[in-house]
């Protein structure tokens, strides 16, 4: 991207996304992958307010047309005004599965990564005795990987496939996921009960 393309606000990201979708919980996914593009960022000498705006809109249209997932956002985003390479990047989260836009630069790469990781994440986190993703570690995801039947929507070979394109160990890529998320525990719901962080086992 330029310098000459404008990066949208966040407010400008959050309205659009709430213009067209509803769903809290997928408000509430959405903020989760916006925390974790912003704390990713900088590893990579992004910007976090544009990483963190492509993390908020990459599901626009997933709400009203589940079905045709991908396929309005290219007009819902170019009417709001956002430059082409962002609406590719966010095109690129959904490769081989409802997109042929193959993730290329880091952004891309780590918003195909860490998009369905969040939702493992979030689910590792609720069911700790916490309820908090502030104490949630790589192991507790880890055993919850291995249980096919645990958050089952979870594409878990869509995430090793993000983890090998980034060049990051599998457990390297859940810890970064988990922190990003820790940076909006309150937002996502994920903060747990006043004195409950760190008082049960792993769950």
């Amino acid at each position: 991207m330029t310098t000459a393309e404008r990066v949208p606000s966040r407010e400008e990201a959050w309205a659009l996304l709430c213009a067209h979708t509803p769903s809290e919980a997928l408000r509430t996914h959405a903020l989760a992958v916006e925390a974790v593009m912003r704390h990713f960022a900088p590893r990579y000498g992004g910007d976090p307010e544009l990483w963190g705006a492509v993390g908020l809109v990459h599901d626009l249209d997933y709400d009203l047309h589940p079905q045709e997932h991908c396929q309005h956002t290219p007009r819902l985003l170019r009417e709001a005004g956002w430059p082409e390479p962002l609406i590719r990047a966010v095109l690129s989260h959904g490769w081989e599965t409802c997109t042929e836009v193959e993730p290329e630069s880091e952004l891309e790469r780590v918003l195909f990564a860490v998009d369905e990781l969040t939702g493992l994440v979030a689910a590792t986190a609720l069911v700790r005795p916490s309820r908090s993703v502030l104490d949630t570690t790589v192991s507790s995801v880890r055993k919850k990987w291995k249980n096919a039947r645990f958050a089952a929507g979870v594409d878990r070979a869509l995430i090793e496939r993000g983890a090998e394109r980034l060049g990051l160990p599998l457990e390297t890529l859940i810890a970064e996921t988990i922190a990003g998320m820790q940076t909006a525990a309150g937002a996502l719901g994920l903060a747990g009960e006043p004195g409950a962080v760190g008082a049960g086992g792993e769950g």
